[in-house]
């Protein structure tokens, strides 16, 4: 038979081996944000970098020398795209607007409607569409490319704030160059729909031009200049933004273009038509 084994007695309590340590409880994960409220923060952020922006044009030193550069390049990608695109859109205006005032026998007025729609209406949209499908695209994909190559990072480790060195002298730009390609593009656009309605429609240019008189009024030019003036700041702003703030590297970049410029487009439509519907109530009409 096969004999017992030994029975080891317990050693002290010190020489037992140590317990099992307890398994660590699991972290408290942070509340995630929630999806739905992103577009909230994105229009947040937005504003938030607006006011940074007027808050910053005012501080000193003006970077005189980059907003006179970014003014040169805004208006020379600008100007040309301007003019050519108001001559077919004073010339719908006028034929348009020509064609009705015949059905209802009111020729006499066809200078004064089309003109008002151009100035009004068509040349502020013409001026922020190119501002910021040409000028707005380059500004966004500049400071991407800055952002995402970390010298805009660097810039803030040196204590140069990005906003007011690189942001401010660009959106200045805009507004500056929407308001005086505003004045180009109503010049042309009148011309153009003058052209169309004498030429091809045998409209009489005294009838033309009184009508114009007889509609027309200063404030309406105002309103113009001052909706060229906010749609150069939002398109400069919009695309500040977008560029600002890539997403996945050089992608990302070309992404926010595409989105700078769609945003823009949507935001000037809505503002115009708030605009044009506070214009109205507040303005009234010549001769009522």
């Amino acid at each position: 038979m096969t004999a017992p084994m030994p029975v080891i007695p317990p050693g002290p309590p010190g020489d037992r081996p140590p317990a099992a340590a307890p398994l660590p409880k699991k972290a408290v994960e942070a509340p995630r944000p929630s999806k739905a409220l992103a577009p909230l923060r994105e229009t947040g952020r937005l504003f938030a970098l607006a006011g940074t922006v007027c808050r910053e044009t005012f501080r000193r030193p003006f970077q005189l020398r980059e907003f006179i550069e970014q003014f040169w390049f805004v208006a020379s990608v600008t100007i040309l795209p301007a003019a050519l695109v108001s001559i077919p859109f004073g010339a719908v205006i006028a034929l348009q607007v020509g064609s009705l005032t015949q059905q209802l026998g009111a020729q006499s007025f066809t200078g004064g409607a089309s003109v008002l729609a151009v100035i009004q209406q068509a040349s502020p949209i013409i001026v922020a569409l190119l501002v910021s499908g040409a000028a707005g695209s380059a500004i966004c994909a500049d400071l991407g490319s800055r952002k995402i190559r970390e010298e805009l990072d660097a810039m803030e480790v040196m204590g140069v704030s990005p906003v007011q060195r690189l942001v401010v002298p660009r959106v200045l730009a805009t507004m500056l160059v929407a308001v005086l390609l505003n004045g180009l593009v109503s010049v042309v656009g009148t011309l153009g729909g003058y052209f169309f309605n004498v030429i091809m429609q045998d409209g009489t240019p005294g009838a033309y031009l009184s009508s114009f008189s007889a509609l027309a009024q200063l404030p309406d030019l105002y309103v113009s200049e001052v909706k060229a003036l906010i749609f150069g700041f939002i398109a400069g702003i919009v695309a500040a933004y977008r560029g600002l703030n890539p997403r996945g590297g050089p992608k990302g970049v070309g992404d926010a273009v595409n989105q700078s410029v769609v945003i823009t487009f949507m935001l000037l439509f809505f503002v115009n038509m708030v605009l044009t519907a506070i214009y109205l109530q507040i303005v009234p009409a010549k001769g009522s």
